[in-house]
Parts: structure tokens; sequence; C-alpha cells
């Protein structure tokens, strides 16, 4: 061992145990601020399946696959990162003497060409992600970047530090080529070679590029160790436990999509009748009381800007941003952790735990942190604003875009939760919505007794449950297709085409109350839980007898689908719910409906967000369009699971939208981009927001918004739908 070789050795050897040890002080760090969280036991369940979801998720790629340049191009990172992390500790061998390799497989020539195929690669790839970087770079003029609020010099540290580690990876190999030392043939390592013939033949020169190799991964280490909020670089590490603990792992998409969590107090739903807030969570009110996974995720993020990209509030100029928001949270967890692991902390009625001996030695700024309301203005020192709170549409944009499972749906609206249930702190009109909902079981506050007057003029009896035994499916008419005019249309023309295919259907009529989803998603729990007892007793009182299979409910309305569907399970009530579009195109497969006159102009389809992307149902409402107008539909360029919110998710259908452009104009403009003259929904929600986005545009007369049955019904029975051209513009 040469001169050289002593001292970079002695360099190699004191960087790594400063960065070793740095790491696993950033290491228990992190695990300690992540167990500050409220108990999850439910996240330990079905490990196997846990362990597939994560392996397929992370060695295939398949959610960052959906950005296909980027996935491409991030997959040959990982996995550079992965396999030559082997020549990173081949390093330690080369620093010592010119010739050293790793044990055994280091002379296997199947490892010197799959390394130097993913060296080439993962080079490949870098460059590709740098270039996409700067190209999206946030202060370039004119520029929505998704990385707008990233920290980006974090970014470019990383994508540097793997360039150059890549780099040094074939420098080392060259200089061995060089100077002789290199065992493998040139057909398994082209590049090594080529630049093994531009290299002097230096003898130190491999030690000396093993110490830079080492010195800047350890540089790296050290960076990221001192910075525990990089989740830019952490996300390598805890991207794998945060998909082995999502919510769903079973589920083919985002696990945070589809039904909302129960309230949880202490890792147990929440039972309101012996709940009380002295003693049970209500919600979220500091930090510490999101769940460890919700602690997790936080600590996950990637800051890639992928949610903020698909958001219909960030692209409309809402101050929300689901990556803002969970960076705002993950920097306020670990600014307030010095206090919390020091005992501090406010119990359920807000007394501080911690003595005063326990927070004496405190750093100010941490005590400071302690003091921020979880929600609150600027003025107030806010952690999250209420504008941007309540400017979600919960539409899952966010959760079906994040490669790492995050679940913002759920943080946001347990954070609502507390909001409404505590501090009766929300927007004020919508107020009126749930006093609705409370004192008439609708949101539009309609007499109960007219619940059944969209039957009024049919040329068939609507038959009532208790009226009839002998139905297949009970007809969930929900309240906008009771009491909203144009959602009116859509019940009729549900009903008149399962009558016309001999399907045996029955109403609940006065009996059906709101299935309780505006409630719920606004963050009144207490509100949603007693119209989903009253309905889920309903329901089974109406299925008494029959096994679940034969419990079908058909829905016109997305929202009260995801609700029986998904969540009235959480409280009894075990129901096979199908969306009418997927009944309907049920019907025509089978003979029971024909289409007989296409109709016309260009229709393109607009999927609603709880039927499409929390759901996962997109090729129904296109079978049946498909068969109405025997053609092709007109796609918008956001479509299926980047399909753009209308605005009324969330019970932002009750909320006035009163910060930058309204969502429903961005979409109505999309549409009438396409050059179609119909604009299919499968929502009322949707039919109204674009409905009044088109008469806001003055397009009333030349473009058309109306459900896929009433589509269906005009090409089965043109004479059905006399008059329904033009529809009456509609406040919103």
């Amino acid at each position: 061992m040469g001169s050289v070789q002593i001292v970079a050795t002695i360099l190699a050897a004191a960087i790594t145990a400063v960065a070793v040890g740095l790491a696993v002080r950033a290491v228990m760090k992190m695990v300690a601020v992540i167990r500050l969280g409220q108990p999850a036991p439910e996240r330990f369940t079905d490990k196997g399946a846990r362990t597939k979801t994560m392996l397929v998720e992370t060695a295939g790629h398949t959610r960052m696959l959906k950005w296909s340049v980027v996935g491409a191009a991030h997959w040959f990172v990982m996995v550079g990162f992965i396999v030559l992390s082997l020549l990173v500790l081949e390093a330690y061998f080369e620093v010592v003497t010119p010739g050293g390799g790793l044990p055994i497989i280091g002379h296997w020539t199947i490892f010197a060409l799959a390394t130097e195929l993913i060296g080439i690669l993962g080079l490949v790839g870098i460059v590709v992600l740098m270039a996409i970087r700067l190209r999206n770079r946030p202060n370039r003029p004119g520029n929505r970047s998704r990385f707008t609020g990233s920290t980006m010099w974090q970014g470019y540290f990383v994508e540097w530090v793997v360039l150059l580690v890549l780099i040094f990876g074939f420098v080392i190999r060259g200089f061995k080529v060089a100077t002789d030392h290199f065992e493998y043939p040139v057909w398994a390592t082209p590049l090594s070679h080529a630049v093994g013939a531009a290299l002097p033949a230096w003898t130190a020169g491999v030690s000396v590029a093993a110490l830079i190799k080492i010195v800047i991964s350890m540089t790296w280490l050290i960076v990221i160790s001192l910075n525990v909020t990089m989740g830019v670089a952490w996300h390598r590490f805890l991207a794998f436990p945060n998909i082995f603990f999502k919510r769903e792992p079973a589920k083919p998409a985002g696990s945070g999509l589809g039904a909302l969590r129960p309230m949880m107090s202490e890792g147990k739903p929440l039972d309101f009748e012996e709940a009380d807030p002295e003693s049970d969570q209500f919600g979220v009110a500091q930090v510490e009381q999101f769940s460890w996974k919700g602690l997790l995720d936080f600590s996950t993020c990637t800051e890639c800007g992928r949610c903020q990209s698909q958001c219909p509030a960030w692209n409309t100029g809402k101050p929300l941003s689901p990556k803002l928001l969970v960076l705002s949270l993950r920097d306020h967890a670990y600014a307030k952790a010095p206090y919390l692991l020091a005992g501090g902390g406010k119990d359920l009625t807000g007394e501080e735990k911690a003595t005063a001996a326990q927070l004496a030695h405190l750093d100010v700024l941490a005590l400071a942190e302690a003091d921020r309301p979880l929600i609150g203005t600027a003025e107030e020192g806010g952690v999250i604003d209420p504008d941007v709170l309540w400017s979600c549409t919960t539409c899952g944009a966010c959760v079906e875009q994040c490669p790492v499972d995050i679940e913002h749906v759920d943080h946001i609206v347990d954070m609502r939760r507390y909001q409404v249930l505590i501090e009766s702190s929300f927007p004020s009109e919508a107020g009126v919505m749930l006093r609705n909902l409370e004192n008439k079981g609708n949101p539009w506050g309609a007499p109960q007794n007219t619940r059944e007057d969209w039957t009024k003029g049919l040329d068939f009896e609507v038959p009532r449950v208790g009226e009839v035994d002998d139905f297949e499916y009970l007809f969930w008419v929900g309240c906008a297709g009771a009491f909203e005019d144009r959602a009116k249309k859509t019940t009729r023309a549900v009903a008149t085409l399962l009558n016309e295919a001999g399907v045996k259907f029955a109403i609940l009529g006065e009996g059906e109350t709101c299935s309780g989803d505006p409630a719920r998603r606004i963050g009144n729990e207490f509100v949603f839980r007693m119209l989903a007892q009253q309905n889920v007793e309903t329901l089974n009182e109406a299925f008494e007898g029959r096994e679940k299979a034969k419990r079908k409910i058909v829905a016109t309305c997305p929202h009260c689908f995801n609700t029986l569907g998904n969540e009235y399970g959480q409280l009894g009530g075990e129901f096979e719910v199908v969306h009418h579009s997927q009944l309907l195109a049920h019907l025509v497969s089978t003979g029971k409906l024909t289409p007989v006159q296409p109709v016309d102009g260009g229709v393109t389809y607009h999927d609603p967000c709880y039927l499409g992307r929390h759901n996962r149902v997109f090729a129904a409402p296109r079978e049946v369009l498909g068969d109405a107008i025997q053609g092709e539909l007109t796609e918008m360029p956001r479509n299926s699971e980047r399909s753009f919110c209308c605005g009324a998710g969330g019970a932002r259908m009750w909320m006035e939208e009163k910060i930058g452009k309204r969502i429903n104009v961005d979409r109505v403009e999309e549409a009438m981009a396409t050059g179609a003259k119909t604009v299919a929904v499968g929502c009322p929600f949707c039919s109204t927001m674009l409905n009044d986005g088109v008469n806001g545009k003055g397009a009333g007369e030349q473009v058309e918004v109306i459900d896929v049955a009433s589509v269906l019904l005009r090409s089965v029975k043109p004479e059905a739908a006399p008059g329904e051209r033009k529809t009456a513009p509609v406040a919103g």
C-alpha cells in the first residue's frame, strides 16, 4: 500500500464514520417524531398483501410510470441507486489497492455487465430528470410549475450527487483499464474501456477516484442527516414503509380514495354514543393528533409536485396545494418535536401536560412552534390557512398521482372535523346546508313529501319498497335526483330505461334520506352518522333475509354510490352498489336495451371524480355513450384518472367560490375546446356545475350538458325525451 492509498484509506474511513454516526442520529430522530403520532393498529393487517403491493409499486414503478418519461427515467435512477450501492462498497476496496474489488461477485463478468448497463441507463435517467427539473423550474418566466414551493437546492443537490457518483464509477473503472487492473472484457464493459482509453496510466488514479466517489456519497449522507425534512432524499428509504402501511394495500390505485377513514381516537373508531370531547379526540387539532402513519406520510413527501400539478384548486388560483399543505405539516411537526419529546403537549381540554422543569431547557423556537394553531390565518400564526383547508374538493387527484401513497384527503378531512365539530368554524354558507340535512334530511331543505314528485307524468308505475317484495334492484334516487330539476330528468330517464329493459326495481320514496356525503366531507361526522345509521336501518329492513349478493342498489349520484358502497359497511350496511351507467352498459350489452338512433353533433364525457378516480368506473359510461352515438367519443385532454374536477365535491357544492378562477369554468372551457355539442356527465353535481359554467360562458344554445342516461334514452326511445335539448340557467 503506497502513501496515496494510506491517506485515501484514512480519509475514507474518517468521513464514513462521521456520515454513519450522523445518519444513525437522524434516523433515531425521525423514528421518534413519527412515533409521536396516534396509534393505527389497522396498518399491520394483511402483511402478505402489503408486501406484495410494496414490491409491485416500487420494483414495477406502477404509479411513477403513469408519467411515462419521468417514470422510466426514475426507475433507472432508482435501480442504479440500489444496485450501484455495491459499487460504492467496492470503492472502499479500491481505495486500499488499485486491483481491489468486491469479494466473490466482484469477479463475475455478469456482475460487470449488469452494473455497466445499469450505470449507463442511470446516467441517461438522471440527465433526463435534471433536464425536466430545469425546464419546470418555478422561476422560469411564464411557468406555473409543479415544483413551485419545493426546496429546489435539495433537488439539484441530490441529482448532482447521483450524476457524479455514476460518473466516478466509470472513472474508477477507466483507471483500472488504463493500468491493466481491469479483468472484464470489452463486450461486457464497453463504456469503461472507452473511458480507460482516454485516461493516463496513473496507478494512484484508482484510489483517488474511489476516494472522491466515497467523499461524494458520504457528503450526501451527511447533508441529508443534517436535514431530516429533506424528503427529496429521504423518500428513497421512507417510500418502502409508507407504501407498505398504506390504508388499503389491495386497492389498484391510491389507498386514500373511495371511503374516508372513520373518526379515530386512540387508534379506535370513535363511538359517538359514548364519546366525550374532553377524553376522546374529535378530528385533528394538533399535529401530534395525526396517526403515526400521517407523520410518516409527511416525512415521505418527495416534493415532486405531481399532486399539485393535478389539483383543481391550485390550477385555478386557490391557495391550496396538496404538496405545500403536506410540507407545512411536516416542517411544523419536526419544529415542534423537541417540545413534544420533552413531554410537552396539550391535553384535550387545552391544558399543558408538561411541567415547567421539563420545558425549561427548550429552545425558544420550539416553544414558539408549539403555540402555533394548526388552522389559522397568517396573522394568527396558523400552520394551515383556513382558505387552504376549505378549498379542497376531495376530488382525490392528489392521492391518485402521489408516487409514495400519501393520503392527503384523509388528513384534510380530519382537520375539517375538528374545525366543524369542536370549533364550529367553517364557511358560513355551508351552515344552511348542514341545518337542512339535520332538519329536512336533504341539503336543499325541500319537503320530504316531495321526494317522489319526479315520478309524476311517467307512463308506468314506479314501485315502492314495501308495496312489492319482488325487485332485483333498489333504485337509490338521491337528494339531487329527487329535488333538483335537471337531476330529476336523469332520474326519469334511468327509470324509463329500466322499465323498458324489464328490470324489476323499487324505490324507497319518502323513506330515503341524504346519504350523508356532504356532511362527512365537510367534516361533520355527527350529522353523517345520524343520516347514515337511519339509512342503514331502512336498507337492512328493505333487504331483510337477502344475502349481500342480492342486496343490490343502483344509484345515479356517484357521491351516494361511493357512500353506500364504501362507507356504510363501517356502520353495518353491506350492499352491492352499482352506478346507473354500469347497469345500463350491462343492459345494452345483453340486448335488453337497443340503441336505434345515433346521437349526433359530437359527444365528450366528463369523468365525475367520485365515479372515476375514487371508484375506477371509467369504461361503463363510455360504453353507454359509444352505443348511443354509434361512434367514438371526443375525449378531453384531462380524462379518466386525470379528469379535472367540476368543483362540487367535498361539500364545495354549497360553498361560494370566491378565490381565483371558478373550477367549473376551467373544465367547461376544456370541454368546449373539443368542439363537441354534447357534454355527457354521470353525476348530478357535475351536471349542475358544468351547466352553470356553460351558461356563464353564454354558450347554452351551442353546448348541452346532460347525463349519460339521457343520451342513451334519446337513442333507445327518441320519442321519450322531447323538448329536453335546452336547459334553463341555474344560479350557482
